[in-house]
C-alpha cells in the first residue's frame, strides 16, 4: 500500500540508544512527533527535547523548515535550543579555562541556526562574548573561539552592527594591531572590523582612524592566506565606506607604498636584513628568509572572495577615473588648450615651425587648424569633439600619455595616416575618443562595483597607469585592424566594432601581464575574427555536430555541380567587357560569351549603348579545346604591360587572361571584368571548362549558403530531437541464430 503523500519515512537517533524507523506526518504537530519519539525511548519531558538534522550545520526541526525532511532523512534527538542556549552561557562564566573553550566550540557549532540564535541573543549572549574579547584575558583559541561565535550570531541581522560600542571595536582593533598573537585571531578580527566598517558608517569612520593603512599592508604580505584576504576585505570596506576625494588620497597612498607589488610581484629578504617598509616581522617569530607572499602569482589558488576583493579594488581604482571621464573639456582653459597643442606640436612641430615662420595670425591659425584636422579631429577647432561626455577629458589624457610615453608609435601612426590621400587614412583624434568611450564600457568605468561579481584582470595590477597602457596598445591594435579591413572614413563604426571584439575576447583570457595581452590580442588578427564568428554561429546552429558534418560532406559534390551548371550558364548568356588601353579608359565595348553546347567562346566589338548582340552575329570564335590556361592578376599580359600605376592596381584585381593556341604560337584573349562578382563569375566557369576546381570567394560563400540551406531542409523532420556527438554503439552480433523461424518445417 503506498503510504499518504504528507508521510516520510525517516530514521531518528540518539547517543547510546538504538535508532527508531518511523513515519513521520508531517500534518501531525511537531510536539506530537517528539512525544512519540520520546516515549519509545521512554523519556520524559518531551519539551526539552528537540530534532535536528543530523548532517551540515545541526540545524534544529521547526514548523517552518520541517517540510525540507525527505523520504530516508536521518535526525537526531538533543536538547531542546532554549535549553542548549542557557546551558552554553553558563559554561561561558565557568571559572576553568578548559570549560569555557569547550562551551565556545559548541556555541560555534551550533550558531549558524537562526532558532538558536534567537535563544542566544534573548538572554544576552552577545554581551556575555563581547565581555570576553574586551577582557582579552586569553589571546589564543578561547578569544579566537568567542570571536567566531560572536560574527555567527551577528550574520543572523537579528541585532544591528551599529549597537556595538565604542570600546568594543577599538579592542577588537588592537587585535588587528598587536604583533605577536595567535594566527586564527587576527583573521577574525578584520573580518568583524569589515562587517562594522559595511553597516555602521560611525563606526566605519572609526575603524577608519584605528586601523592604519600600513598595518593592512603589512596583513598583505604574510603567508598566510586568510589573514590576507579579510586584510584585503577590510581594506576595500574602507575605500568604498569613504567618499571621492578620501578614497582618491588613500589609493594614491596604496599605490605609492607598493600595494600593487605586493599584489602582482613576490620578492625576499636576505638573512638578519629588515623587512622594506612598510612590513614589519609581525607574523615570522625569526628574522630568516621570508618570502613576501604574491597574492595573484601564488602557488595556492586564489579564493573566491580574494578574487572579489581584488574585482572591488580594481573598479574603486578605475572609478577614479570617472570625473575626467565625465568632464567636457572647456575652450576656455588655457592649461587645456596647452595641452592641445602640445598634442599638435608632437606630430608636426619641424613642419608647423617651418612654415609658420614670418606668417600672420590668421595664416597661423589657419595652418594650426589645417594640422588638427591631420590630427584626425573631425571639426577645425578640437573642442567641439572633446564636447562628448563620456569620454570627456580622458581621452585627451590618452592622447597625451600616448604622445609622451610612446613618440615614435604616436608620430608614426599621425604621419603615416595624415599623408594618405586615398580615403583610406585612419583618424587618429576620432579614433582616440572612439577607443576611450569603449575601453570605459568594456572596463566598467564609473559603474557601481558589484556585491558577488570576481572579473578581475591580473595585468591591472601589472603596471601603475594600467588604463592608459592599455590604451596605448589598443590604439595601435585599431590601427592595425583598419588595414586589414582596407577601411575608409565610412567603415569607421565597423572597424570599431571589430577592435572591440578583439579587445572583449582577449580580456576574457584574462592575461597575466600587459605583455601577454599586447601578443594576444595582435594575433587575434580581423580574418580570426571572422572565423570565430563563423564557428559561434556554426555551433549556435548546432552544424558542427560529426553528424551534421558528416552529412554536409555528402552533400558537397551535388551541390558543387549545382554551382558549376550555374556558372556555364552564367557563360552562356555572355557579358559586356570595357576595352582598356595603356593610356586612357576607352569607351568601346566588347561581348563575350559560351556557346550553348560549350564548345565556343564566341566574341566581338558591340556600340555603346546597344543590348547585347545574338550569339550568331559574333565574328570571333575561340574553341574551348584550344585553351591552355587560365591567368588572373599580375599573370596576365595586359596587365604586365601597363606597369604598377595606381590605376592599374584596380584593374589587375579584375584582369584575367586565357592562353590558347593560335597556329605554331601561344596567343592571348584578354578581359577586363565590369565587378568583382563578374570576375570571380567568370574564372569560376572557365576553371570548370577546363576541368579545374572552382576556387573563388564567391564559390566558397554559395556553397556554405547552399550547405545552409540544404541542411536546414534535411534536418526539418529532427527539430528539438537532439543529435548525439558519437552514433550509437552497434552491438555484437549473437552467439547463434537458432531464433531463425525455418520456413521449411511444417506444423503439425
Amino acid at each position: 500500500m503506498v503510504p499518504p503523500r504528507n508521510v516520510v519515512k525517516i530514521a531518528v537517533q540518539m547517543r547510546d540508544a538504538i535508532p527508531q524507523l518511523i513515519q513521520l506526518d508531517q500534518a501531525k504537530p511537531l510536539a506530537a512527533v517528539l512525544k512519540e519519539v520520546c516515549d519509545a525511548w521512554s523519556l520524559p519531558h518531551s519539551e526539552r527535547y528537540a530534532l535536528q538534522f543530523a548532517d551540515g550545520h545541526r540545524r534544529y526541526i521547526t514548523e517552518n523548515n520541517r517540510t525540507e525532511i525527505k523520504n530516508g532523512s536521518i535526525l537526531c534527538l538533543s536538547t531542546a535550543p532554549d535549553l542548549e542556549a542557557e546551558r552554553l552561557l553558563r559554561g561561558l562564566q565557568s571559572e576553568s579555562c578548559e570549560g569555557r573553550r569547550e562551551a565556545l566550540q559548541h556555541l560555534v557549532l551550533l550558531a549558524p541556526d537562526m532558532t538558536f540564535t534567537r535563544e542566544v541573543i534573548s538572554r544576552d549572549g552577545l554581551q556575555r562574548l563581547g565581555s570576553i574579547i574586551e577582557d582579552g584575558d586569553d589571546l589564543g583559541e578561547v578569544l579566537a573561539l568567542a570571536l567566531r561565535a560572536f560574527l555567527e550570531l551577528m550574520e543572523h541581522g537579528v541585532v544591528s552592527w551599529e549597537t556595538l560600542s565604542i570600546p568594543f571595536v577599538r579592542k577588537v582593533v588592537c587585535y588587528v594591531n598587536m604583533n605577536l598573537m595567535d594566527a586564527s585571531v587576527q583573521p577574525l578580527a578584520l573580518g568583524l572590523l569589515e562587517s562594522v566598517t559595511l553597516s555602521s558608517p560611525a563606526l566605519g569612520q572609526l575603524v577608519k582612524s584605528e586601523v592604519p593603512l600600513d598595518r593592512l599592508l603589512v596583513h598583505l604580505q604574510v603567508m598566510n592566506q586568510q589573514l590576507q584576504t579579510k586584510a584585503m576585505a577590510l581594506l576595500t570596506a574602507l575605500l568604498q565606506g569613504a567618499s571621492a576625494a578620501e578614497r582618491k588620497h588613500m589609493l594614491d597612498y596604496l599605490w605609492q607604498r607598493n600595494l600593487r607589488q605586493f599584489i602582482y610581484k613576490v620578492g625576499r629578504t636576505r638573512p638578519g636584513r629588515p623587512f622594506p617598509a612598510p612590513l614589519l616581522v609581525a607574523h615570522t617569530h625569526t628574522r630568516e628568509l621570508a618570502v613576501l607572499q604574491n597574492i595573484i602569482h601564488s602557488a595556492v589558488p586564489l579564493g573566491d572572495e580574494m578574487a572579489h576583493h581584488l574585482y572591488v579594488l580594481q573598479a574603486l581604482t578605475l572609478g577614479l577615473l570617472e570625473p575626467r571621464m565625465r568632464t567636457p573639456l572647456d575652450p576656455y582653459s588655457q592649461e587645456q588648450r596647452e595641452q592641445l597643442q602640445a598634442l599638435r606640436q608632437a606630430a608636426f612641430e619641424p613642419e608647423g615651425e617651418s612654415l609658420g615662420t614670418g606668417l600672420s595670425a590668421d595664416r597661423r591659425r589657419s595652418l594650426c587648424a589645417r594640422e588638427f584636422r591631420k590630427l584626425g579631429f573631425s571639426n577645425s577647432n578640437p573642442a567641439q569633439d572633446l564636447e562628448r561626455v563620456p569620454p570627456g577629458l580622458l581621452a585627451l589624457d590618452n592622447m597625451l600619455y600616448f604622445s609622451r610615453h610612446a613618440p615614435s608609435a604616436y608620430s608614426r601612426f599621425v604621419l603615416e595616416n595624415s599623408s594618405r590621400e586615398d580615403k583610406h587614412e585612419c583618424p587618429f583624434a576620432r579614433s582616440s575618443i572612439q577607443l576611450t568611450v569603449l575601453l570605459c564600457e568594456l572596463l566598467h568605468v564609473g559603474e557601481p562595483c558589484s556585491e558577488t561579481a570576481q572579473d578581475f584582470s591580473p595585468m591591472f595590477f601589472g603596471q601603475d597607469q594600467s588604463f592608459h597602457e592599455l590604451f596605448c596598445v589598443s590604439i595601435q591594435l585599431l590601427n592595425k585592424t583598419w588595414k586589414e579591413m582596407r577601411a575608409t572614413q565610412e567603415d569607421f563604426d565597423k572597424v570599431t566594432q571589430v577592435v572591440r571584439e578583439q579587445l572583449a575576447r582577449t580580456l576574457a583570457l584574462k592575461p597575466s601581464s600587459l605583455e601577454l595581452f599586447r601578443t594576444k590580442v595582435n594575433a587575434l588578427t580581423y580574418g580570426e575574427v571572422l572565423r570565430l564568428r563563423q564557428t559561434e554561429r556554426l555551433h549556435q546552429e548546432g552544424t558542427l555536430a560529426p553528424p551534421i558534418l558528416e552529412l554536409r560532406e555528402k552533400l558537397k559534390p551535388e551541390l558543387m555541380g549545382l554551382i558549376r551548371q550555374q556558372r556555364l550558364l552564367r557563360l552562356c548568356e555572355g557579358t559586356l567587357f570595357r576595352k582598356i588601353s595603356s593610356r586612357r579608359r576607352q569607351d568601346k565595348l566588347w561581348f563575350c560569351c559560351l556557346s550553348p553546347n560549350h564548345k565556343v567562346l564566341q566574341y566581338g566589338d558591340v556600340e555603346e549603348g546597344v543590348g547585347p548582340p545574338a550569339p550568331e552575329s559574333l565574328p570571333e570564335q575561340l574553341p574551348v579545346a584550344d585553351i591552355r590556361a587560365l591567368l588572373t592578376g599580375k599573370d596576365c599580359p595586359h596587365v604586365r604591360e601597363k606597369g604598377s600605376g595606381k590605376q592599374n592596381k584596380d584593374v589587375c584585381e579584375l584582369a584575367f587572361s586565357v592562353s590558347y593556341d593560335h597556329g605554331e604560337e601561344e596567343a592571348y584573349l584578354n578581359f577586363v571584368a565590369p565587378s568583382k562578382r563578374e570576375f570571380h563569375l567568370w574564372t569560376d566557369g572557365l576553371s570548370a571548362l577546363l576541368g579545374s576546381p572552382m576556387g573563388s570567394e564567391q564559390t566558397r560563400l554559395d556553397l556554405e549558403q547552399l550547405l545552409t540551406m540544404e541542411t536546414k531542409l534535411r534536418l526539418l523532420e529532427l527539430e528539438n530531437v537532439p543529435i548525439p556527438e558519437q552514433p550509437p554503439p552497434v552491438p555484437p552480433p549473437p552467439t547463434n541464430f537458432n531464433f531463425c523461424y525455418d520456413c521449411s518445417i511444417t506444423e503439425p
